[in-house]
């Protein structure tokens, strides 16, 4: 299976998935696609014990998928690009306290929390893990997705306040996320954990270094955008400022 198969498999299961959520379940769409992702994902499981091919199509496909590849390149920018687009900065700069708690002592919360739970939960179905790796899983799903976060604290019609505080934990806790996985993730392939010396260095040009980069090139992009009306031009512009900025950051 190529990129290019593996790529029409994944977006056809996606829009699939979409359909099935809008005329039947009506939930919000990214949490509506991941509840069914996850009910297909036990379904392919219950399936391979009964049905061999079934499971060696998945393995093919999942082993296709660089994960840490295509959640960190591909999805990760435009996600907080298209959260960051609908956060009023001047109500975020008032809540700066409260957002900065969140994502730093919430999301390593979190992570305990999820891999806790885990931890107990797995054995029941026969998945048993180290804690190392429960701790790795909290890690990647402890960062909330600003789009989905958004839309609910919208349709739930939460204080002006409270969103902007969650929205703005969302959009924040990804580089202590990144920052979380990529120390524990030295534990499981080198055997140790990183210095603090090395996680504050890693935390500062995640956080701080990152936000550096998105300034300056959103301001480029934005005196760019003033001075065009071509709405093609826009969305070119649009994209290659999710997607160029990110390539940036990574390069420095």
């Amino acid at each position: 299976m190529n990129t290019f198969e593996v790529i029409a498999v994944l977006v056809t299961l996606t829009a699939v998935c979409s359909y099935i959520n809008y005329r039947y379940i009506h939930m919000h769409t990214t949490i509506g696609v991941m509840l069914i992702a996850l009910v297909m994902s036990l379904v392919i499981i219950l399936l391979g014990d009964f049905a061999v091919g079934v499971r060696a199509w998945a393995t093919e496909l999942l082993e296709h998928v660089d994960f840490n590849h295509a959640l960190l390149q591909w999805m990760l920018g435009a996600l907080l690009f298209a959260g960051s687009l609908h956060v009023d900065l001047t109500e975020l700069s008032r809540q700066r306290v409260a957002v900065a708690l969140l994502a730093t002592a919430g999301t390593a919360a979190s992570m305990f929390v999820v891999a806790g739970l885990s931890r107990a939960a797995l054995p029941l179905v026969g998945l048993p893990l180290p804690i190392i790796y429960c701790l790795l899983f909290g890690a990647i799903i402890s960062p909330t997705d600003p789009v989905a976060v958004l839309a609910i604290m919208k349709t739930a019609g939460a204080p002006k306040s409270i969103e902007t505080r969650v929205a703005g934990e969302s959009l924040f806790n990804d580089g202590i996320g990144v920052v979380l996985f990529v120390s524990l993730l030295g534990v499981v392939q080198e055997g140790h954990m990183a210095g603090p010396g090395k996680i504050a260095i890693d935390l500062c040009r995640q956080v701080i270094g990152g936000g550096v980069v998105g300034f300056l090139a959103g301001a480029t992009a934005y005196q760019l955008l003033k001075r065009v009306n071509d709405y093609q031009i826009e969305v070119l512009m649009t994209l290659a400022l999710v997607m160029g900025g990110y390539a940036l950051a990574e390069a420095v």
